[in-house]
């Protein structure tokens, strides 16, 4: 799916490598790697102490779109989390 120009704004402002987030009130520990000369980025997000977690791809077309992967779950539920995370 194409992700919104709002999402890969707020994307792009979460840091790369590991670090802790809140989100709905909850902590995490995210980490976003880059790959393939920024080509292709992942973010992963585990609940500390919980059982949530959040895993997507995004893609980087030649045309400047972005494709969002989510990794078996909702694509509004990975939105919702790039949109709301607080990063430390």
């Amino acid at each position: 799916m194409s992700a919104s120009s709002t999402f890969v704004s707020a994307f792009d402002l979460l840091p790369e490598g590991g670090y802790g987030g809140t989100y709905n009130g909850r902590r995490y520990r995210i980490t976003k790697t880059v790959m393939a000369s920024g080509r292709s980025q992942k973010l992963e997000a585990e609940e500390l102490g919980g059982s949530d977690y959040i895993s997507f791809n995004l893609y980087r077309l030649s045309g400047g779109e972005a494709l969002l992967k989510p990794c078996e779950m909702p694509e509004e539920k990975v939105v919702d989390f790039v949109l709301n995370v607080i990063a430390d």
